[in-house]
């Protein structure tokens, strides 16, 4: 049955409603595999196999009666640690909110159990979901099921290796810098960051907070497109606030056929260096678009200098994160960023400059980022979608430095770290949907992904995208050694 365990999760509900397999059945074979291949992994980090047994027989019964929840009716899945799960901890990495068990589940998690699924897990995360990487000192290491030795991405680290490995049916994550889409890309498998606003975060927090949080979305994670589509339905809607007054209806796709879109393709960015590799993955994306009769402009751009985006980006980032640092660490701070020179536009200079950002400098950059949502708008109504590389290199090796004191090596020289959110930045910035897709593999046999972004609310034209990709160009493969 190890073949079973890579099934995306619409054919592994397919085959509990024409009664192939129980619900209890293939909980069992996942948490068997969790068993036998998490403990290298450490991407699963809390579990309940008695409430998802209990949950899964019930759905065992209502099978048996032609009840189905669901799309998801018995589909086993995990979601993220930072999503509340009733009886289970929520901890976002913090030490000291270690054993901070939950009593009720996330508004998203009830929506998936409503829809069927079955949760018997959450996945690793780093601190504070704030590093590319997944790693915390109350959990440990997740590791890359491609490479033990390489980095799985983050913050949803632990959810991309889950399905990666075939630990799991389907995941759901978290994204405010590419913690959806970087962790899909390293290790291969799709995952769609929604337009900002669609999908409630309640209970995707920690100490009870309820505002929203500026830029930061939750989506889904799977081993196909299709089930994007199922999980992003599954997870839409407002609270009960907004609820009350509006309702989310998702455009369908533009275009039914891949020789049908008009697509943008950004090779590279001219700011933000690529790894040789990464860069040759998407010409040859672009090449293969061009022979099935896509229409295809690599110099097509929105009307605005990129370079001006990602440090708005970079700067409106840390204001949004700046709530977390105590009196003591803000002061620091603003020591710090006072004695920073004028023209300093360093990584950290920037992150700085956020921390400590003032209401009215963020009022006049925040006035600048909608300037850069129009552009978009503008650019979307000549192109359907803009394919762009999602990380600057394919997974790299683990590393314990602070995320501004890292670098990385692009083409043998050392880049900053954090180039490795400016190209997830462009969706995240101006809300834009974005699904990523795998499209190859480096030489040393690391999965290579491509960013799918669309305009505002055409989350469907880029799952949309990324099934015409899937079906005409490359599908999930498996890593070796998960039989």
């Amino acid at each position: 049955m190890s073949d079973v365990a890579f099934l995306p999760a619409n054919r592994l509900a397919g085959l509990i409603r024409r009664g192939k397999i129980g619900c209890l059945e293939l909980l069992d074979h996942y948490i068997k595999r969790v068993e036998r291949f998490n403990p290298a992994l450490n991407a699963i980090i809390a579990t309940d196999f008695d409430r998802a047994r209990k949950d899964a027989k019930a759905a065992d019964t209502e099978t048996t009666k032609g009840s189905f929840r669901g799309p998801l009716h018995g589909v086993p899945m995990t979601v993220k640690d930072s999503f509340n799960v009733a009886g289970l901890p929520t901890t976002w990495g913090v030490p000291v909110q270690r054993g901070n068990r939950v009593e009720a589940d996330a508004l998203a998690v009830q929506r998936l159990r409503d829809a069927g699924a079955i949760i018997f897990g959450k996945t690793n995360i780093p601190m504070w979901l704030a590093d590319c990487q997944s790693f915390n000192e109350i959990y440990g290491r997740t590791a890359n099921p491609w490479n033990l030795e390489r980095s799985p991405g983050g913050s949803s680290g632990g959810s991309a290796v889950s399905l990666a490995a075939g630990l799991t049916g389907l995941e759901m994550g978290s994204d405010i810098a590419g913690s959806i889409r970087n962790p899909a890309a390293h290790c291969g498998v799709f995952g769609h960051k929604p337009t900002m606003g669609i999908c409630s975060p309640i209970g995707h927090t920690l100490n009870e907070n309820v505002a929203p949080i500026d830029m930061l979305v939750i989506g889904p994670l799977a081993r196909s497109a299709a089930d994007l589509e199922i999980g992003l339905k599954a997870i839409t809607g407002l609270d009960e606030i907004d609820a009350r007054g509006l309702h989310v209806s998702l455009p369908p796709p533009r275009k039914k056929r891949l020789d049908e879109f008009r697509v943008a393709v950004l090779v590279d960015d001219e700011s933000i260096p690529l790894e040789q590799e990464i860069y040759a993955q998407q010409e040859a994306l672009a090449d293969f678009l061009r022979s099935s009769g896509v229409r295809v402009d690599i110099s097509a751009r929105p009307n605005f200098d990129p370079s001006d985006s990602h440090r708005i980006y970079d700067i409106v980032l840390r204001a949004t994160t700046s709530a977390r640092q105590t009196d003591d660490e803000f002061d620091a701070n603003l020591v710090a960023r006072n004695a920073l020179a004028p023209d300093d536009d360093t990584k950290w200079a920037r992150m700085l400059r956020g921390m400590t950002l003032s209401h009215r400098d963020w009022t006049a950059l925040n006035e600048a980022r909608h300037r850069i949502r129009w552009k978009w708008h503008e650019f979307f109504q000549t192109y359907d979608v803009m394919l762009a590389p999602m990380t600057v290199t394919a997974a790299f090796s683990h590393d314990p430095t602070p995320p501004y004191e890292r670098t990385v090596s692009v083409n043998g020289t050392a880049q900053p770290f954090m180039n490795q959110i400016a190209l997830a930045g462009y969706a995240n910035f101006s809300y834009l949907p974005a699904t990523v897709a795998p499209i190859g593999f480096t030489d040393e046999n690391l999965p290579v992904g491509v960013q799918i972004i669309g305009a505002q609310y055409d989350d469907r034209t880029c799952i949309g995208f990324a099934r015409l990709l899937e079906r005409h160009y490359r599908k999930f493969e498996p890593p070796p050694g998960y039989e």
